[in-house]
């Protein structure tokens, strides 16, 4: 099954992570920042301009983050490539899709990795039904809801396939 780009490219993304997830201060993060606002170290172009010291400045979080791809495609493929900056109403509208977006890529890198295993046909057509359904959903949120529940019942039942792999050689 040919999954969606599920590697992030924050160069044709819009710094969604950066606007539309919320954060909360901690030994990660190191302001409180509600969803949907821009975090205060995005420039008016989007660009963080503390990139270089996120670590030393407290935002080991933003590091360790990976949206598996979502920003980027809410970005170009949802929104052709408009941004968040032009527009409150779209700002709203894009920060409402990332997130939705991010969990259909979490499920296919779930997918993808199960697809590795020696699955029978039926479980197979399954895997391959369910991640062209999740990748076609866009940004429908209770789509992917309802997608998200079969998905998880889907990988519980994998268990044998996971048991009967044979274990890799150490040296």
């Amino acid at each position: 099954m040919p999954f969606p780009d599920l590697k992030p490219d924050c160069s044709h993304c819009a710094s969604l992570c950066c606007v539309a997830l919320a954060f909360d201060r901690s030994s990660l993060f190191a302001f409180d920042k509600p969803a949907g606002e821009p975090c205060r170290h995005l420039d008016a172009g989007g660009a963080c301009r503390i990139h270089a010291e996120r670590a030393a400045r407290g935002f080991g979080g933003c590091i360790r983050y990976d949206c598996h791809g979502a920003g980027q495609r809410v970005t170009q493929d949802i929104f052709a490539g408009r941004v968040w900056a032009d527009e409150a109403e779209r700002r709203e509208a894009l920060s409402r899709a990332f997130p939705v977006v991010e969990t259909a890529h979490r499920l296919l890198v779930l997918l993808a990795e199960a697809e590795k295993l020696p699955l029978a046909e039926a479980a197979a057509s399954r895997l391959t039904d369910l991640a062209g359904q999740i990748a076609g959903a866009g940004a429908d949120g209770a789509a992917l809801a309802r997608l998200e529940g079969e998905t998880q019942a889907f990988l519980g039942g994998l268990r044998p396939y996971v048991r009967a792999r044979p274990e890799p050689e150490r040296a």
